[in-house]
């Protein structure tokens, strides 16, 4: 059934879905044609906004670029490699790899977003080495997986509510992850997805006939070119493990600094472990300098698209429009069902502010007040919005470029899967938010 379905979604997305830049560009016109229908914004105002907000992300973007860059120096380097294409072996058949990576994926991203979105691209092309499996499905499966992230621990929503200090304490309280990422209910959310996701990508399994192949010799790395028999001081440097072992442990040793004083994960953490991992792992600069100008090049959809990100989100914000849309879904709801009209609001919101803790700036202004007027589980109406966050990422490319960078496709590759996915995890997570 999922396989007839994913035929024509497929077929839709390739034919109609533009490139992630002209994707991003069509996004920006629709959120300041509706900032001026539905807020009233006037055209000086907007490009104002617009303009202001372009360059909010510049940091996160700066990180993004790391997570692939990062992420691939790590994950190409010999030991990586030969862990990967060992557990790419336990894939006896097509389906087995399907499969194995969205299992993987899924683990990873509940871990942490970065190392999830990463781990995933590469395992995926580590499976196409070695099966001859359709090479879209293969990618979308590890990209489904990124959708739990929210629900897990490094969700940004529920460690930001969790945290002394944080912007709506004086609202709220603290409010620990016990009530949150480890609560009952999330956890059911969280075994569901474990159990629909990897099922529902096995049975969009397209027949042998139907497949989109890649050549695997597509996929393989450039090797660094080999040490010189009589090397020149210069080369010697660059062949030599010295100075990687020499830069690669003070690293490793700050981390471990960094996790006994009770350092958690974050982004530039998780950056900083790939990187130096990635640093010993490949034991010379010349073999690391040749992963660094490979993971690259998958880099420049983030380099020019995310700023067009952040004028969207400016946009949203400034006008009210994306205060607007969530007060109206609270509007029609209840104590009973504000958690799960949060998780369709903010899956909205998502499209035009893909950004789990600049969409809580947005929605917590409106969503907390009436989670206290009706008297609703404020734990479980944040969740919605991180649960909404997540879920429409599958419609949303923003997360998928660095992925997509590894992995070598386009959006409209494998959003025709992930639409199936966006039914299957909607129907899913607003079913169990509706009645936990």
């Amino acid at each position: 059934m999922l396989r007839i379905l994913s035929r024509p979604a497929t077929r839709l997305m390739e034919r109609w879905l533009p490139d992630s830049f002209i994707f991003v560009i069509v996004l920006t016109l629709l959120a300041a044609l509706a900032a001026v229908l539905v807020q009233g914004t006037g055209p000086l105002q907007l490009v104002r906004m617009w303009g202001d907000g372009f360059w909010e992300l510049l940091s996160f973007s700066m990180q993004m670029l790391l997570v692939l860059v990062t992420g691939y120096i790590l994950a190409s380097s010999p030991p990586v490699r030969r862990i990967l294409a060992r557990l790419a072996r336990l894939a006896r058949s097509r389906g087995g790899a399907i499969l194995l990576v969205s299992v993987v994926s899924l683990a990873a991203s509940w871990i942490n977003w970065g190392f999830g979105l990463v781990v995933g691209a590469i395992f995926a092309k580590e499976l196409a080495r070695q099966i001859r499996v359709d090479y879209r499905l293969l990618v979308a499966a590890a990209y489904s997986g990124f959708v739990i992230w929210h629900g897990g621990l490094s969700g940004s929503i529920p460690l930001v509510i969790a945290t002394p200090g944080h912007f709506t304490e004086g609202q709220i309280g603290v409010i620990p992850t016990s009530e949150t990422i480890f609560a009952g209910w999330n956890l059911l959310i969280v075994l569901a997805v474990f159990i629909v996701v990897p099922l529902a990508n096995r049975l969009m399994l397209p027949l042998e006939h139907e497949q989109v192949l890649v050549d695997p010799e597509q996929l393989r790395d450039r090797a660094p070119a080999p040490r010189q028999a009589a090397p020149t001081p210069a080369e010697w440097l660059e062949t030599s493990p010295l100075l990687m072992y020499l830069v690669g442990l003070p690293g490793l040793a700050w981390l471990l600094l960094h996790f006994l004083n009770g350092g958690g994960l974050n982004l530039n953490v998780v950056n900083f472990l790939f990187l130096f991992a990635g640093i010993l792992c490949h034991g010379t600069p010349r073999s690391l300098l040749a992963a660094l100008d490979e993971g690259v090049r998958g880099g420049a959809g983030i380099v020019i698209q995310f700023p067009f990100y952040a004028g969207i989100m400016a946009i949203m914000v400034e006008s009210g429009l994306a205060a607007s849309l969530s007060e109206w879904f609270v509007s029609i709801s209840t104590a009973q069902t504000l958690p799960f009209w949060s998780f369709i609001a903010a899956g909205i919101v998502n499209i035009f502010v893909p950004s789990g803790g600049g969409q809580w700036a947005v929605q917590a202004p409106v969503m907390l007040p009436a989670a206290e007027a009706l008297g609703a589980d404020v734990a479980k109406v944040a969740m919605g919005v991180a649960w909404g966050d997540a879920w429409t990422n599958l419609l949303q490319p923003f997360w998928a470029l660095p992925m997509l960078g590894i992995a070598g496709l386009k959006a409209r590759d494998i959003m025709g899967f992930c639409v199936i996915h966006l039914v299957i995890v909607g129907l899913v997570v607003g079913t169990i938010l509706w009645m936990a």
